[in-house]
């Protein structure tokens, strides 16, 4: 038993490897589905954006109060805006928000690339010579690539706002003093690690969405299964992605 699983779960691993190697070759030939690469940054971003912004707010007030005391404690209150801008904007804000996306954004790949699959739609653009590879999965995983460090980006600076109204409320510090001691304390080994690994969780949600997606098993119990797939690897790739990132990050900008 556990060595099937084992098997599966390599074999699993180099289906999803040439699945991206096929992805990487198809996204530099021609044609290129510009269109609906815009429209598909369009579904994702728009869709995402209030559960992103409702995410980073609540993330910025929940923190800022669950540390403020302990600060306290300490007689350090003025170190909280250098802790909650570089906790947020290096790990927790890209990856909260990732996992959130990876819900939203991920599950509605796998389900909508897997009701087409079992639709038989994709078998359809197949014999009519269209290519389906390059108009469905190259744009989703493009478009989820590209909008996912846009989506984190906002989500640190909602969540950003969230915290300074805490300290206004409570500490009495004023919003342009609290954000120019977060401008001081982020340095760009601080912003551009964190902008790059957003780049590689939007692909990842991409590429696990649509092959799941790509791939489904026939029946209404393979879509949602699909989907419920793509939600739980990419979660489990999301943290893998991390942490090699802090690994290379650790080595680069060591101070």
């Amino acid at each position: 038993m556990l060595r099937s699983r084992t098997i599966s779960f390599f074999k699993e691993i180099g289906d999803i490897s040439y699945f991206a190697l096929r992805f990487f070759r198809e996204v530099f030939t021609s044609p290129f589905e510009f269109k609906e690469l815009l429209r598909q940054c369009y579904n994702m971003g728009n869709r995402s954006i209030l559960l992103v912004g409702v995410t980073g707010f609540i993330l910025g007030l929940v923190f800022t109060l669950q540390s403020r005391p302990t600060l306290m404690e300490f007689g350090a209150e003025s170190w909280m805006p250098s802790m909650v801008s570089i906790s947020i904007v290096r790990e927790i804000g890209p990856v909260i928000i990732a996992l959130i996306c990876a819900g939203r954004i991920g599950s509605g790949i796998g389900a909508e690339l897997g009701s087409m699959r079992v639709t038989e739609q994709i078998d359809a653009m197949e014999v009519s010579g269209t290519n389906p590879f390059k108009y469905l999965v190259v744009t989703r995983i493009l478009a989820a690539t590209l909008m996912l460090p846009l989506l984190i980006i906002f989500g640190d600076t909602v969540a950003l706002i969230g915290s300074a109204m805490v300290e206004n409320l409570k500490g009495e510090v004023s919003y342009l003093l609290y954000f120019n001691e977060v401008f001081d304390a982020l340095k760009y080994s601080d912003v551009v690690p964190a902008t790059v690994k957003s780049f590689f969780f939007g692909f990842a949600i991409g590429l696990v969405g649509c092959y799941k997606g790509y791939y489904c098993g026939k029946g209404t119990v393979g879509v949602g299964e699909a989907s419920n797939a793509a939600v739980v690897y990419t979660s489990m790739l999301l943290f893998v992605i991390d942490f090699i990132a802090v690994f290379v990050t650790d080595i680069f900008f060591e101070v």
